[in-house]
């Protein structure tokens, strides 16, 4: 099976100062995160506070699950961290 996202939540994590949102791929789970930087490269001048990179996540959600998705295919492991690279 591909990696989908049928759960459309996402929280901001204080502890690492990122968005996380989850994947599917059948019946495996996989966690993504998504920081400041990286938020700042697909939304230039975000709010860095929990509401403005909430806010830049919802705004360019379909460019941040097709990064997901890339990262997730070039090795399976429990958590992913997207990078401004990976835009």
């Amino acid at each position: 099976m591909a990696l989908g996202f049928p759960n459309q939540s996402r929280q901001y994590d204080e502890s690492v100062h990122a968005v996380r949102f989850s994947g599917h791929d059948g019946a495996m789970e996989a966690e993504f995160f998504i920081g400041e930087q990286a938020l700042r490269r697909v939304r230039p001048g975000l709010s860095a506070d929990e509401a403005g990179m909430l806010e830049a996540f919802g705004a360019q959600r379909d460019l941040i699950y097709a990064a997901a998705v890339r990262l997730y295919g070039r090795g399976r492991k429990g958590a992913y961290d997207l990078q401004p690279s990976d835009f």
